[in-house]
């Protein structure tokens, strides 16, 4: 059974695909997005590739767990695409994400690792991974 994850983004959205039986994630390559627009035929092809049992869209939230204009966004996007897709969707706390996974692709190899795709994928990758955590 495979699932989507996806870090939402308003230039680009990282994606990710994992198996909730392993419970690990490997990132896809990120989506170009216009202030928060995707191109929704992309997604359509990845629905159809992986038919997920459900999509997980990281929830941008405030460190003081307060919501953000980033928030309201992605959680417009969550319904974007359970109404176009009619899969389940479930929305995961996505706290300082994109901050670790900045620090561990440089870790990994300096500057050349910190491309805006990669970074966004990888961090659909842990947004992934913390759901299984919590779900599996």
């Amino acid at each position: 059974m495979s699932v989507l994850g996806f870090d939402f983004g308003t230039k680009s959205i990282g994606v990710a695909v994992g198996q909730l039986i392993t419970g690990t994630a490997t990132p896809l390559p990120a989506l170009k997005a216009k202030e928060g627009v995707p191109d929704w035929h992309l997604i359509e092809k990845l629905i159809k590739e992986w038919q997920p049992t459900v999509c997980v869209v990281g929830l941008p939230l405030n460190m003081d767990g307060s919501e953000q204009t980033l928030t309201t966004q992605a959680k417009k996007f969550a319904n974007r695409l359970h109404g176009r897709f009619g899969v389940q969707i479930h929305l995961q706390d996505e706290r300082l994400t994109t901050t670790s996974v900045r620090a561990e692709l440089f870790d990994r190899g300096g500057y050349r690792e910190l491309q805006k795709g990669r970074v966004d994928s990888a961090a659909a990758c842990v947004i992934l991974e913390d759901y299984f955590s919590e779900h599996g």
